[in-house]
């Protein structure tokens, strides 16, 4: 049996253990959808005190109930820990780390490329790991893939690699993990489609696409449309004001 097909069995029986790096506002919400829904799910972050919190049940993320943490710690359907090495345990890790813009309005590329850094020094054969981190097209491709290729692993065959945009909306109540619509591009289509299987768990529709650096420009574009038309809306705003119009 191929590492992927034996990848592809773990997940279909739910028997594969999920890592999900950074436990934000994206990471933690991911890590108790794939807890609830009969995964083992490994949450991993630096944030020592975060890590602390979350193991006494308390949820410093508004979406998620702290009631939801405790039943999921306690059952020992989440798990999580500061300790980079529990990512070689991992059958599928999903990485949700910030992109913050720098002073000088470039993305800040370090937590990704420490991220990568650590699953790298864990690698093993049969992994899958998908980016979800907003970030610029070939990132997936030209940063994270270097890091994890260094053990002269094939990806595609003996580890697999995808970028699926979080689509996370906090404090909407009608879009969740499990009805907003996941974009899933692989460096191959062997990555892809295992990663589109993995989230098929989850999320009730789908989209693959070409590959890695079209997910990449799907969430750009999202973003630069959401931020123009928010834009637009102001500047009509600050006009009708001026008119003494109701916008």
């Amino acid at each position: 049996m191929s590492f992927s097909e034996e990848l592809a069995a773990k997940i279909k029986n739910r028997s594969a253990r999920v890592g999900v790096v950074g436990l934000g506002y994206v990471g933690l919400p991911v890590a108790v959808e794939f807890a609830g829904a009969g995964f083992t799910a490994i949450g991993f972050d630096v944030n020592r005190s975060r890590i602390k919190a979350l193991r006494f049940g308390r949820s410093h993320i508004p979406d998620v109930a702290s009631s939801q943490v405790q039943a999921l710690i306690k059952h020992g359907q989440l798990k999580v820990t500061d300790q980079e090495k529990a990512l070689g345990s991992c059958d599928a890790i999903v990485i949700c780390v910030p992109t913050p813009l720098r002073k000088s309005k470039d993305p800040d590329m370090s937590f990704i490329l420490q991220s990568a850094q650590g699953v790298g020094r864990h690698l093993r054969r049969g992994q899958l790991v998908i980016l979800e981190s907003t970030t610029y097209p070939g990132t997936t491709r030209e940063l994270v893939l270097p890091c994890l290729a260094r053990k002269g692993l094939e990806v595609g065959r003996d580890f697999f690699l995808a970028f699926s945009p979080e689509r996370i909306d906090p404090g909407n109540k009608n879009f969740t993990v499990t009805n907003t619509p996941k974009v899933v591009g692989g460096i191959t289509a062997n990555c892809a489609r295992l990663a589109a299987q993995l989230y098929q768990t989850l999320v009730s529709r789908i989209i693959q696409v070409s590959s890695s650096e079209s997910a990449e420009m799907v969430k750009l574009l999202e973003n630069t449309f959401r931020a123009v038309n928010i834009g637009l809306v102001n500047e009509v705003a600050l006009m009708c004001h001026r008119l003494r119009l109701d916008v």
